[in-house]
């Protein structure tokens, strides 16, 4: 058997069902023995950070690592932006690149740069195979690497030679990874620090939804009747209309949620990542923290950790529970989560006007949405809105780059969705400069037969940096451009294409879209400029 075999046959070990990818002329040793593979499914894509991407929500909303290739040289750098952004948003992905032969490494040669020293920075790891003979041990551990929490990306580096040796070696044997709890005195502890408190905010974090403990939540939650909020990648944890649903924190200006923060005499921290946003940018008062996720806090002056629970949040959240938790139900002054609807446009307004606005096309896709309905963001002003304004049915149905936050991952991350979850309606939403970034991706999607709506805000700018650079500079410079027709564009690839100019027409393009199964329909949004 080839290594590329083994590799493969590891592959199918871990129970990938698909790869995305690029294949080069170092790696068709590696496409000829995916092209064997009954249990895989290659996926030529058309430039390989859209691979990237795909793996990137595919792991997110899979739960399993998503797995991407490409060859040497520009073909494991066009993965870099999409690797970064999985890493930093702790999603499991595997990138396999192709490599010069080990005796050409220490030449200047056509193609060749250290893959490795590149990837350090970006993965939880990145490795190169030396051995055929390792390749059962490297690709297991890598697996193991990338759903560790924080899960993350992990890049395989593959020399062209190695790829043809001939080995014995077979996969090894698959196992779980183990679940901790903290000690009981630890969760004693952490109960007396609730119990004295008077006005605990519990913070919702992505950690969460990645260990599968949204019910677990929900019940601490209802036990303490204390006002909660999340970060962007945590919403649907609890419904709209839930009192103790304060929404979303974590904006750059007008985070009103933050006031409830610093009403509080102890913040519960539960599954947050630091990088969804600083403590110095939510916590300035220094309240009290307990600390709950699956890795130790980091040491941080505006984090003042009184009681630190680690462990897996499925175990570890029903544990807490079992230590007479006291109920602490308090509302922040002010009518606070009736301030907050009002500035993050949650409760629609009685329309004056039929203007496309980005709100007003996130009050249309709630009103729409169904319980399967799975939205994709892209970056740009519009994640802050839907961010702020629209809200999910459930937890892990609204995905957005937050850490990297890169734009163009809105078309390729909804073929990754789609294929991770086949029976939901997938809608993602993204503006022209980030749809044009992989736009390439429909004849992808379009060749898989998969169906989806792309939502596309149509205003012929970087509106973020636009809104940014008129605050700073009172005007505008470099963040404008042209846009080609997109539904000709969109029909091009066979995608049909529509056009709404005012609400009542999207209302009714995006209702009959979404009852368009089997179809991939992109409506264009000509959404009012600044």
């Amino acid at each position: 058997m080839k290594a590329s075999d083994v590799v493969v046959s590891c592959l199918e070990n871990e129970s990938v069902e698909y790869v995305f990818g690029i294949i080069g002329k170092e790696v068709i040793d590696l496409g000829d023995s995916l092209s064997a593979s009954e249990k895989i499914t290659y996926i030529p894509v058309r430039h390989e950070q859209g691979a990237a991407f795909m793996a990137d929500v595919y792991g997110r909303i899979s739960g399993k690592p998503g797995v991407c290739l490409a060859t040497l040289g520009p073909g494991a750098t066009n993965l870099v932006t999409g690797i970064a952004s999985a890493n930093l948003d702790h999603s499991p992905v595997i990138a396999l690149t192709g490599q010069k032969a080990l005796e050409d490494q220490h030449k200047n040669s056509h193609q060749y740069i250290d893959i490795q020293k590149v990837y350090e920075p970006v993965t939880k790891w990145a490795i190169q195979i030396k051995s055929a003979n390792t390749i059962p041990e490297i690709i297991r551990k890598s697996f193991r690497i990338a759903c560790e929490e924080k899960p993350g990306a992990v890049v395989i580096e593959l020399p062209e030679t190695i790829s043809a040796e001939n080995v014995t070696t077979e996969p090894l044997a698959v196992s779980g990874l183990p679940k901790s709890v903290p000690a009981a005195e630890t969760l004693v502890q952490a109960a007396q620090v609730i119990n004295k408190s008077q006005r605990p905010f519990i913070i919702v974090g992505n950690g969460v939804i990645r260990q599968d403990a949204i019910m677990e939540v929900q019940s601490f939650m209802a036990q303490l009747g204390s006002p909660s909020a999340t970060s962007f990648m945590a919403k649907g944890i609890l419904p709209k209309d839930h009192p103790q649903n304060f929404y979303t924190f974590g904006f750059m200006e007008k985070d009103y949620v933050l006031r409830g923060f610093e009403e509080a005499d102890l913040l519960i921290v539960i599954g947050f990542d630091m990088i969804e946003k600083l403590p110095s940018e939510w916590n300035k008062k220094k309240v009290p923290v307990i600390h709950m996720a699956a890795t130790a806090a980091d040491v941080d002056e505006y984090y003042l950790v009184q009681a630190e629970l680690v462990g897996n949040l499925k175990e570890t959240v029903p544990l807490l529970l079992l230590n007479n938790l006291n109920p602490k139900p308090w509302q922040p002054s002010g009518k606070l989560k009736n301030r907050i609807e009002e500035s993050y446009s949650i409760v629609e307004k009685v329309r004056t006007n039929s203007t496309l606005t980005i709100e007003t096309i996130l009050h249309v896709l709630e009103k729409v949405q169904t319980e399967n309905t799975i939205v994709i963001s892209d970056v740009g002003s519009h994640k802050v809105a839907i961010a702020r304004t629209y809200q999910p049915m459930h937890a892990k149905q609204l995905i957005i780059s937050n850490g990297f936050a890169s734009m163009g991952i809105a078309i390729p991350g909804a073929i990754g969705a789609k294929l991770a979850a086949p029976n939901k309606t997938v809608v993602c939403i993204t503006g022209d400069g980030g749809a044009l970034m992989n736009f390439a991706e429909l004849e992808t999607a379009k060749r898989l037969g998969l169906s989806f709506i792309i939502i596309l805000l149509n205003n012929s700018m970087l509106k973020l940096e636009v809104d940014t650079m008129k605050k700073t500079f009172g005007d505008s410079f470099g963040v404008t451009f042209t846009n080609p027709d997109f539904n000709q564009l969109a029909e091009s690839f066979g995608v049909r294409g529509m056009k709404a100019t005012n609400v009542e027409e999207f209302e009714a393009m995006l209702t009959e879209a979404m009852n368009s199964h089997g179809d991939i329909v992109l409506i264009d949004t000509i959404v009012q400029k600044a």
